[in-house]
């Protein structure tokens, strides 16, 4: 019997999300549209940078936004996660329950040591920056895992993040297994080109003989196959999962399935941040598909919910846009 709508393994992060000018981000030497892992000093590096400057604090990494999309959908979820007994960790815990997810946080003592954070630059054109401190996060490991929960779940999610870190590499690898011999479907999303370029070893680890649901946007897409020839990406994607969503921004997704190829429309929407845009779109997804709906109905509520996200600041919906999205999703499939 499942418990579990899915069970995500990812990066615990907090987010600081600033808006700034291309002048200010090249001044900064951040790499535009990139995630790039920076170390203690280089953080307070960019903190000098934006002081002054109004933040937006709110709950982050990937696979953490997808986990509070399902639940503020109102799916059940469970995110495996490692955070550090500061300020920022009892945050993260805090956010998550308060947004009723499930987490192996209410279990265990947090360690000493820092929270890992994610200062995120917005430029006018709405491209997100990221520069992020691991923190606590880059040591999580197999410990974080709650095998009993994994195989309750009805999918179970990877964090392609997670290859940046050995020991979590590891931990998504267990669970992997772990879900594999429930019979639990399995879901990876590449999540950046940086993950992509210096560590698709982990990426390639948790593909394994293949997934049912992988997410990627069409640049993560081409950088993984090494072409911008749309056929050749799908015939190469479809060989490692069963289901491919290949978003596309304003031109919305593509769900390959074989030698199947459906382009699902987005809505047209004013572009602000795309900060927390893709893991918006998985969450919709997996939320829409084990609740019985087809994966073309599943990804025209991802587009919606992801549309949503982009044109306002902030990686996360309120529950009253939640509730306007779902309205729209219902008289959609109606």
């Amino acid at each position: 019997m499942t418990h579990y709508d899915i069970y995500a393994i990812g990066n615990a992060l907090v987010d600081s999300e600033y808006e700034v000018s291309d002048q200010q981000l090249h001044t900064m030497g951040v790499e535009k549209r990139h995630m790039t892992l920076i170390d203690a000093h280089r953080r307070a590096e960019l903190l000098a940078h934006v002081h002054g400057l109004h933040a937006r604090r709110t709950g982050g990494g990937s696979a953490g936004n997808t986990v509070v999309a399902m639940a503020q959908l109102g799916g059940k979820a469970f995110y495996s996660c490692r955070v550090a007994d500061d300020e920022l960790g009892a945050f993260y815990r805090e956010d998550l329950t308060a947004n009723g997810v499930a987490t192996n946080l209410t279990h265990t003592r947090a360690p000493e040591g820092q929270t890992g954070s994610c200062m995120v630059m917005v430029t006018p054109d709405a491209e997100r920056s990221m520069s992020t401190f691991l923190g606590a996060t880059a040591e999580i490991d197999h410990t974080s895992l709650h095998p009993h929960d994994i195989a309750r779940a009805k999918v179970y999610y990877m964090e392609g993040y997670l290859a940046a870190s050995p020991t979590g590499t590891d931990a998504a690898l267990k669970g992997r297994a772990l879900a594999r011999e429930a019979g639990v479907a399995l879901a990876v999303t590449l999540s950046d080109m940086s993950m992509i370029k210096f560590c698709r070893a982990g990426l390639e680890a948790m593909l394994g003989d293949g997934v049912d649901y992988l997410f990627c946007n069409e640049e993560e897409a081409q950088v993984w196959c090494d072409t911008q020839d749309l056929d050749a990406i799908c015939s190469q994607l479809c060989q490692v999962a069963r289901v491919v969503c290949l978003t596309r921004s304003a031109k919305g997704c593509l769900v390959i399935e074989g030698d199947q190829r459906t382009e699902v429309s987005a809505t047209t929407v004013k572009a602000l941040d795309t900060n927390g845009a893709g893991d918006m779109f998985a969450g919709a997804f997996l939320y829409a598909v084990t609740h019985g709906h087809s994966h073309v109905q599943a990804a025209q509520l991802a587009n919606l919910a992801a549309g949503r996200v982009v044109s306002q600041y902030g990686n996360r919906l309120s529950h009253a846009a939640v509730a306007d999205v779902k309205t729209h999703f219902e008289k959609l499939v109606a």
